[in-house]
């Protein structure tokens, strides 16, 4: 029996913003892992998002608002295959790595709505290293960032923030949190995904609650995954 991790799809979007119910894609790649970690296929799109890029977003993912609308593809086109291919991959059956899941499959929702797009429904297998690192190393110290969580995890990442870079990073982070944990990790994607569910709602109420009590009692969070 195959493992979930022995061929990963990856996708990551880089974006306008941080908020998915107004944020666009500017770029985005989707690529699929062989069980070594090596790219066996990629895609990557470079977006016009039909907006302005605003400047703290470019100083994050370095696109500018000139170099998208000069080089990029319009944001309906990009968004229909962006979307086709992640249905491929999971009507495959293939596990697709996303780090922040709700992120990013939710703006991609957002923007298939936008563009009268057929969006993917209840999307999955999906594996997010974020929520699974959380889970299954509880009380580690520190940030969680894609950087900081590659480098814990011997993942070289030297591009941050470039769509591709960190889709290829988080797939291996996932790869490697299977081999560092593989007891608790030993599960049918499926069932990893179902968890996740469990665990992402568990860990935003852990957050919510310490929020409520050294910041702001009024403080409330969403605990959805993945798609909110």
């Amino acid at each position: 029996m195959s493992n979930w991790h022995d061929e990963l799809g990856v996708f990551d979007l880089e974006t306008t913003g941080i908020d998915v119910e107004s944020a666009r894609v500017v770029s985005a790649h989707v690529g699929l892992l062989d069980h070594t970690g090596q790219v066996a296929r990629r895609r990557d799109w470079l977006v016009d998002p039909g907006v302005e890029i605003p400047a703290g977003a470019t100083a994050v993912h370095g696109i500018t608002t000139e170099h998208a609308r000069a080089s990029g593809m319009p944001a309906a086109r990009a968004v229909a295959e962006i979307v086709a291919a992640l249905r491929e991959l999971f009507n495959r059956g293939v596990p697709v790595v996303a780090y922040n899941a709700p992120y990013d499959f939710t703006l991609l929702d957002r923007e298939a709505h936008r563009h009268g797009i057929t969006p993917l429904v209840s999307p999955g297998p999906i594996i997010d290293p974020l929520v699974i690192d959380k889970a299954v190393d509880k009380y580690r110290r520190g940030k969680r960032t894609l950087e900081v969580t590659a480098l814990h995890y011997g993942v070289d990442l030297t591009d941050a923030h470039d769509a591709g870079a960190d889709a290829i990073a988080a797939g291996r982070v996932a790869q490697a949190l299977a081999r560092v944990h593989t007891e608790a990790l030993a599960l049918e994607a499926a069932e990893l995904h179902r968890l996740q569910i469990a665990w992402c709602q568990e860990q935003a109420d852990d957050f919510q609650a310490y929020m409520r009590r050294e910041r702001d009692p009024a403080f409330t969070t969403s605990g959805t995954w993945p798609v909110r």
